[in-house]
């Protein structure tokens, strides 16, 4: 049972990453057609070729954790953490898995032509207000940190466990570059954003 179940969790992990992946192709292709030009693709900047190093590493350990975790070393620590290894467990890291797809699709609904890639400092930028951003401001990174801590769930070892680490490390700073530039340039306009949402999580306690 529990061969199977891995065998399941490796699918998983192999197909969300490959779809996942591809739809962000996609979507820089379809978003460049529409606005005529690069919706800030490349790095600009140490700081960004230093998360793009980063986030290369979480694609590529998301795309070979299927082939790493295979059959000796899984049992290796299926003697040690064999509850991590359960059909429950895989229903609940799918479930996070799905839901992190949806909420990325969602968020991509609501930016519309205004989704970037990476800061452009000579375009106006756009407040999106609407859709998940209603609640929080960065809601994509959260959907993507779920998808990434389903991994983990679905295939537990410490590349899986390190590469949501530094998945963790590159949308915290690419968030607070974020908040910072809007801020500067939206000032009073986006402050007041920011006393409607929260960062990552809603604020409930917060009037609308």
């Amino acid at each position: 049972m529990a061969v199977e179940v891995i065998a399941l969790n490796q699918a998983v992990v192999f197909g969300s990453a490959v779809v996942y992946w591809v739809g962000v192709s996609v979507q820089a292709r379809r978003i460049r057609r529409r606005i005529g030009r690069s919706p800030n693709v490349r790095p600009k900047g140490l700081k960004e070729r230093l998360l793009w190093a980063g986030w290369t590493f979480v694609v590529v350990a998301w795309l070979a954790l299927p082939f790493l975790s295979g059959s000796q070393t899984t049992l290796a620590w299926l003697a040690v953490v064999p509850s991590l290894v359960h059909p429950l467990v895989s229903v609940l890291g799918i479930l996070l898995m799905g839901v992190g797809y949806a909420g990325t699709l969602w968020c991509y609904v609501a930016m519309g032509n205004a989704w970037r890639m990476g800061i452009d400092r000579k375009e106006p930028p756009r407040l999106v207000t609407n859709g998940p951003y209603r609640f929080v401001r960065h809601p994509i990174y959260l959907f993507q940190a779920a998808m990434v801590a389903a991994m983990v769930v679905l295939l537990p070892s410490a590349c899986s466990l390190f590469a949501l680490v530094i998945h963790l490390l590159c949308v915290l700073t690419k968030a607070a570059d974020e908040d910072a530039y809007l801020r500067t340039l939206l000032g009073p306009i986006y402050e007041s954003y920011c006393s409607r949402t929260g960062g990552w999580f809603p604020r409930f306690s917060a009037k609308t």
